[in-house]
């Protein structure tokens, strides 16, 4: 048996949910749609996802605050080359 890697967006629903403990989350892979743009792979996976996350440590900060966390939960995964992120906060 073999152990393959999650896919990219499993990897970053794993990590908000252990370290913003959201109430509500979903991580969309919409690099399929990107295709033939700049930062797209061949695989059309893994390269701009979209996050859509409601969390209780986002009380009180800002949206520039609330998006730096979400940043800083994912900057390993952006440093291995996801290109695009779009956050969205519910």
């Amino acid at each position: 048996m073999t152990n393959l890697p999650l896919p990219l967006s499993e990897q970053i629903h794993a990590r908000l949910t252990e370290r913003l403990q959201p109430t509500a989350l979903k991580v969309i892979d919409e690099s399929a749609a990107h295709a033939g743009h700049v930062g797209a792979n061949d695989s059309g996976q893994g390269t701009h996802m979209r996050v859509c996350i409601a969390s209780p440590l986002f009380t009180s900060l800002s949206r520039v605050q609330r998006h730096r966390l979400v940043y800083d939960a994912l900057q390993d995964f952006i440093d291995q080359g996801l290109h695009a992120l779009a956050i969205e906060l519910i």
